[in-house]
């Protein structure tokens, strides 16, 4: 975990996903990647798929139980429906301009 604890402190966004932003492995992947792509910020992208022990650890580390799992500024976001809805709603971009805006 202590790699999760590393990957989520050292960048702004990162993306626990299916697959790559190039090539999601699944739907909520796919939207979740498309979503956050939108913005056009920095993601830092993880495939879990790549490492099975990661893909166990992070469902432990956030104490969710699917993916995609995002995370902004260290903390947990949420999965894709979150995800949809915060864009939906506008609160994904207000919450990304504070990141980004230092």
């Amino acid at each position: 975990m202590s790699e999760i604890r590393k990957e989520v402190s050292e960048n702004p966004v990162v993306l626990y996903m299916k697959g790559t932003p190039d090539q999601p492995m699944c739907g909520f992947s796919a939207r979740a990647s498309a979503i956050l792509g939108s913005y056009g910020v920095p993601v830092y992208a993880v495939n879990i798929l790549a490492d099975p022990e990661k893909r166990q650890a992070i469902k432990e580390f956030s104490d969710w139980p699917t993916i995609p799992q995002v995370y902004v500024n260290g903390e947990f976001v949420g999965g894709s429906d979150i995800l949809t809805q915060m864009y939906e709603t506008g609160d994904l971009e207000e919450l990304l301009k504070t990141v980004f805006a230092n």
